[in-house]
């Protein structure tokens, strides 16, 4: 049997991109989110669903032993769960701040230590966390957003180094403007409106999420002597 796959924010975008592809070929995965109604409806087979909010660790490892005890240890963790909360940092408030960090950040390092130990003593593994091109390059309204992703690929980078003598593989990918329920979570309209009068203005109206879900798929499935660190994805006309 295939090895198990842990998917985090996997009710919608690319967690749910993800757990379909992973499915179509028979991998046995934990899917995680804090709407399991969602995941429970995809009906997959070989899957658990657990309603987890990815900071608080307790839960989230608990859900990863729990799935481990039925399918073998974590072969893949996918930290995708995220938050983005687009504001003027002059005004914004902070508690929106709070919240993407405590998501887009810590959520991905709980997730990272609850499986890196067992990885080492195998020494085989893939962690693959979810940055932005937001974590690569400044975008109005987007200071704490990028603040958390930029974090992300520096922590990822650090890990990578750390965790590459016991061959296993971490990696971080950086998608551009894709149409996700990601915008939703914004509660100004007005910077909803502008963000997508941008993404028209720049050609961004193509890529979808089932697009960035097949590359991160592909990225697994290489050889494990084989990471691609870091990977940047975009549509084709997005410049920006």
């Amino acid at each position: 049997m295939k090895k198990l796959i842990v998917i985090t924010g996997a009710s919608s975008g690319f967690g749910m991109e993800l757990a379909k592809e992973f499915a179509k070929d028979g991998y046995p995965m934990l899917l995680l989110a804090r709407r399991v109604e969602k995941m429970e409806a995809l009906n997959l087979p070989n899957t658990i669903c657990k309603k987890v909010d990815v900071t608080d660790k307790e839960a989230f490892e608990s859900a990863v032993r729990e799935a481990e005890a039925k399918y073998g240890k974590t072969d893949l963790i996918i930290n995708n769960a995220g938050v983005m909360l687009l504001g003027d940092i002059a005004v914004q408030d902070s508690k929106e701040w709070k919240t993407m960090l405590d998501v887009n950040v810590m959520g991905v390092m709980n997730g990272m230590q609850i499986v890196m130990n067992d990885m080492k003593e195998r020494k085989s593994g893939t962690i693959i966390n979810l940055s932005s091109i937001a974590g690569l390059k400044p975008f109005p309204n987007h200071a704490a957003y990028c603040a958390s992703k930029y974090g992300v690929a520096g922590l990822t980078e650090v890990v990578r180094g750390e965790l590459s003598s016991y061959n296993v593989r971490t990696l971080y990918i950086c998608p551009g403007a894709v149409s996700t329920e990601l915008l939703g979570h914004t509660t100004n309209k007005d910077i909803i409106d502008g963000y997508n009068e941008w993404k028209e203005s720049i050609g961004a109206v193509n890529i979808t999420a089932n697009d960035v879900a097949k590359t991160i798929k592909y990225a697994y499935e290489l050889p494990q002597a084989v990471s691609l660190r870091q990977i940047v994805i975009t549509d084709t006309m997005q410049d920006a």
